[in-house]
């Protein structure tokens, strides 16, 4: 399966999708996603406090002085995840399959100017959440550059 995300427009905002593919149970992986202490090790700025409810609250800091909230606006286990990050809209699904679970990974915001940054920073995140999911230490492979440019070119934003 190809790891590598889409780029959506829809009324004047932009998503980026990505598909992964686990070889666990939709229950085994949702467990490990909505764990705070792993959700802390792959999710940009997330500092491991969560209120996992729907309307609950996830706390980020950005390591530089600020800090804020994202809202939890959907909750189905072990299938769907989803919050507001400040105007960003994070989802995430996962789909029954024979031999595990497929996980849809969503994130739509306002900003074109960001997409190649954006893009190549959830490649790297959803890289260290399948490291985790496999039971592996986090190594974040040194390749920003290379995928920022890889999705400069995908999505011709010359």
């Amino acid at each position: 399966m190809n790891k590598y995300g889409t780029l959506h427009e829809t009324n004047g905002r932009y998503t980026l999708r990505y598909k992964r593919f686990f070889s666990y149970k939709s229950e085994d992986v949702f467990r490990v996603l909505t764990n705070p202490s792993y959700f802390s090790q792959w999710y940009p700025f997330a500092t491991g406090k969560m209120d996992l409810r729907l309307g609950g609250k996830i706390a980020f800091d950005d390591g530089e002085g600020s800090t804020y909230e994202g809202i939890i606006t959907g909750l189905i286990e072990p299938h769907t995840f989803e919050f507001r990050e400040v105007d960003d809209l994070i989802k995430i699904s996962f789909l029954e399959e024979e031999e595990g679970c497929q996980m849809i990974f969503t994130h739509t915001f306002d900003d074109k100017e960001v997409v190649m940054y954006v893009a190549a920073g959830w490649h790297r995140c959803l890289d260290a959440f399948e490291q985790i999911v496999n039971g592996q230490p986090v190594e974040w492979e040194d390749n920003s550059a290379e995928l920022r440019e890889l999705y400069r070119e995908v999505f011709d934003l010359n």
